[in-house]
């Protein structure tokens, strides 16, 4: 690809998190990268690029809308690789991700939407293999720090000669707010398992996005759901636990990433997402809520869906597309994960995945950012295709988020 007009295209700068990575991309690209703002309203483009001041007020602007494929075709092909904030993707993004297959152009976007990357996968995968296309889902909270965790508890066990991984768990403590578009997102997926209810399997299933379902490791059914005391996962832990809200998307795509990568991480490997409920009397029934309250929501929304009376509803309940947490809300968050693993000599490692700022927002701007940049300048290996963040970019992404200011550490626990 180095004959194409742009390193990076961002499609989607004009709204909620395509203007935090926008602006990130300003501050964190290399000195000469030639990058370009993408989206329907060159108004709004302009009004953009103009915040961004400095080398930025000079990339180009490109006006295109995921109705019309040819401009996204041409987008494509004009770039080394196209990083998206254009969702929910199940409505938006599949034209986008059609366009990258075809020209051989590499591809991020932020989706927690499983449905589509099943979608991708059926659709494109084998057109972007044969192209060299690395289309890359879930660059962002949901989920690198997931794989990219599970990655490097791998790859130590692999320097220290220590054995395959078996029972695995991350921890997850975080403050941030919630977006319209987030919500958007789950909305778009209750509503085509409403249209669809044999499209529910692909949320159920454990290994609903693996590349191979009969070379996945005969462990039975692994749930997603979860209620325990913290101290079954480590003694170091206090406290009740209950599901991670991104749990069943999250553990997906590990799994897929153990799938591309040939199942490295061992035919015992069990993974699972839960999120720290505190100490306190009370905690025991927030555990349960988190694991109750994510599977009545989402069968109350599919439900809702179905009916023009609970769309209405919904629209007039649910955050607006577009919306999010103000400044000063992204600036307070954080987030912390903690991932437990053992492996088949007996021996524990703790990976600990950290970092200042709304997760959702403001360090997933980081995450996509770094993702772009990594998929625009960095010596990958070959593979390609529908692909995760760790099988595309493991070591180099690792290495790219620890410089702008994460936490990625792995640690001996016995």
């Amino acid at each position: 690809m180095t004959d194409r007009e742009f390193d990076l295209v961002l499609f989607g700068a004009t709204g909620f998190v395509g203007r935090l990575t926008a602006q990130y991309l300003a501050e964190a690209a290399p000195d000469g990268a030639r990058i370009a703002l993408a989206g329907r309203s060159p108004e709004r483009l302009t009004a953009v690029r103009d915040e961004l001041g400095g080398a930025a007020a000079i990339w180009p602007l490109l006006v295109a809308d995921t109705s019309d494929q040819a401009a996204l075709d041409a987008l494509a092909a004009r770039t080394k690789v196209v990083v998206t904030t254009v969702g929910p993707y199940l409505r938006y993004g599949l034209p986008v991700a059609q366009a990258c297959a075809n020209a051989g152009t590499h591809y991020a976007d932020l989706t927690g939407e499983s449905l589509y990357i099943r979608e991708c996968m059926d659709r494109f995968g084998d057109r972007a293999a044969e192209t060299g296309a690395k289309i890359v889902n879930s660059c962002g909270y949901d989920s690198i720090p997931s794989d990219l965790s599970v990655y490097q508890l791998y790859r130590r066990t692999v320097e220290d000669n220590t054995g395959e991984l078996t029972d695995t768990t991350l921890v997850a403590w975080m403050n941030g707010g919630v977006s319209g578009g987030t919500v958007d997102s789950a909305r778009a997926m209750m509503e085509a398992v409403a249209a669809d209810p044999a499209r529910g399997s692909v949320l159920s299933h454990p290994y609903s996005l693996s590349p191979d379902k009969a070379m996945e490791p005969k462990l039975g059914r692994q749930s997603d759901q979860t209620l325990s005391r913290a101290s079954v996962i480590d003694p170091s832990l206090d406290g009740w636990v209950g599901t991670f809200v991104m749990a069943a998307h999250n553990t997906k795509v590990v799994r897929r990433s153990n799938g591309l990568l040939g199942w490295p991480y061992g035919k015992n490997f069990r993974y699972r997402e839960v999120m720290s409920a505190g100490s306190s009397a009370t905690s025991p029934l927030i555990a349960a809520g988190m694991a109750g309250g994510i599977v009545a929501t989402m069968t109350a929304g599919a439900l809702l869906s179905r009916v023009a009376v609970g769309r209405k509803l919904l629209d007039r309940i649910l955050p607006a597309p577009g919306t999010g947490p103000d400044e000063k809300t992204r600036d307070r968050g954080w987030f912390k994960m903690k991932t437990f693993a053992a492996t088949t000599s007996g021996t524990r490692y703790v990976c600990t995945f950290a970092g200042e700022g709304d997760p959702g927002y403001k360090a997933t701007a980081v995450m996509l950012g770094q993702a772009g940049l990594c998929l625009a300048f960095d010596e990958l290996s070959e593979l390609a295709g529908i692909l995760t963040p760790a099988a595309a970019m493991g070591d180099p992404l690792t290495a790219r988020l620890r410089e702008a200011g994460l936490t990625i550490e792995v640690e001996r626990a016995g």
